[in-house]
């Protein structure tokens, strides 16, 4: 695991770019999601083999990663479902202004990632 900036309460620290150690973060934030990380993780590996590269590993990766530092930190957990709450809103103002959030959490997620 590793340091990270300071973001308030965080249920977990940063784990490690690892498949391992992002199931095990994963395991405390969000277990239901389990299944479906190792759904992706098998497709990721599948694809890395037939197409002779460690892009779809490395994209598998990143985007639990992200998805992981969402959960972990419950500023940004709320506001991601928050955001996700109104994106069908009927006041089509209001679904913008929700997809420009989401889009907001999810960018602020993947820089922290890459920090």
């Amino acid at each position: 695991m590793s340091t990270q900036a300071d973001h308030g309460h965080e249920l977990v620290p940063r784990p490690e770019q690892t498949p391992d150690a992002l199931r095990a973060a994963l395991a405390v934030v969000d277990p239901g999601r389990l299944p479906e990380m190792q759904r992706t993780k098998d497709e990721a590996f599948a694809k890395a083999v037939e197409w002779q590269s460690l892009s779809p590993v490395r994209s598998w990766v990143l985007t639990w990663a992200r998805d992981i530092e969402i959960a972990r930190r419950p500023d940004l957990a709320a506001r991601h479902a928050r955001a996700k709450s109104t994106l069908e809103h009927e006041d089509p103002a209001i679904a913008r202004a929700a997809l420009r959030e989401l889009s907001a959490v999810l960018d602020e997620a993947m820089k922290a990632v890459h920090a």
